[in-house]
């Protein structure tokens, strides 16, 4: 079994679990766990150990400082054969991510929580010494989210603000880029893909929609559209879905979306 695989197992037993903000953090809690101790993470994955001893060993560690079904969600992960215990945490943080915004979902603010990443993301990017202050490990993480918390403080969902202050301690990506993979997760949530719109100017709510329907069809689903406003970019649009990018007059395609600018 791939480890695209077994996500798709985990994605399946979370969707099927009672979930709330709660769940994410004790299941953020257990990733820093196992994150901070290489002995516990190959304690939890080791090939050699069977089923039970790995679940079981979970349970015991887990047990007394989580609820319920974030030991059951996390024991029932460590039956599966990981490759590395790093693959196994970041399976599970992926999955922590995505309580996170299932909370989101269920209070109603998954949209809110949507936007409020990628705009925020769209500032840190932008700003070299916001960009610097966030990603400098010699700062304490704890000082790094304090700042993410007065940024964001009263101007988001508390999705937002979790995941955001969350990103801060990512550690093989950049904020922005962590970032931006929540927002992708987000559109998933709801069986959506994103597409990054950079426009030389701001669009008209009519351009957005036909973009946004032009955009769905050649998806086959339904596409968020996040607009960035540049205005160095060539031939006044340039169009990012997925592994596809329609720029200026490079592609006849951008032909098609540059009318809906007319």
């Amino acid at each position: 079994m791939s480890e695209e695989q077994r996500e798709a197992v985990l994605d399946e037993a979370l969707d099927a679990a009672h979930v709330d903000a709660a769940f994410a953090d004790q299941l953020f809690g257990v990733v820093d766990a196992l994150d901070t101790s290489v002995a516990l993470r190959r304690a939890v994955t080791d090939p050699a150990a069977s089923e039970d001893r790995r679940s079981g060993l979970v349970h015991a560690l887990f047990g007394p400082r989580v609820g319920e079904g974030v030991s059951g969600f996390v024991a029932d992960a460590a039956r599966r054969r990981w490759t590395t215990g790093r693959t196994f945490v970041e399976a599970l943080e992926r999955e922590a991510v995505r309580a996170q915004l299932r909370a989101a979902d269920d209070d109603g603010t998954l949209e809110d929580t949507e936007d409020g990443l990628f705009r925020f993301a769209r500032i840190v990017a932008s700003d070299r010494d916001l960009r610097t202050a966030l990603s400098d490990r010699v700062v304490p993480l704890e000082v790094r989210q304090r700042l993410v918390s007065d940024l964001l403080a009263e101007r988001a969902t508390p999705a937002t603000l979790a995941l955001a202050r969350r990103a801060v301690a990512a550690r093989n990506r950049t904020f922005d880029q962590t970032v931006e993979a929540y927002v992708d997760l987000a559109a998933a949530q709801k069986n959506r893909v994103v597409a990054t719109v950079r426009v030389a100017r701001p669009m008209t709510d009519e351009q957005r929609q036909r973009l946004r329907a032009a955009l769905s069809r050649q998806a086959g689903r339904d596409v968020v559209v996040q607009e960035v406003v540049d205005p160095d970019v060539v031939g006044g649009v340039r169009v990012e879905l997925g592994d596809e990018v329609l720029e200026g007059t490079v592609s006849a395609k951008l032909d098609e979306a540059k009318r809906l600018f007319d």
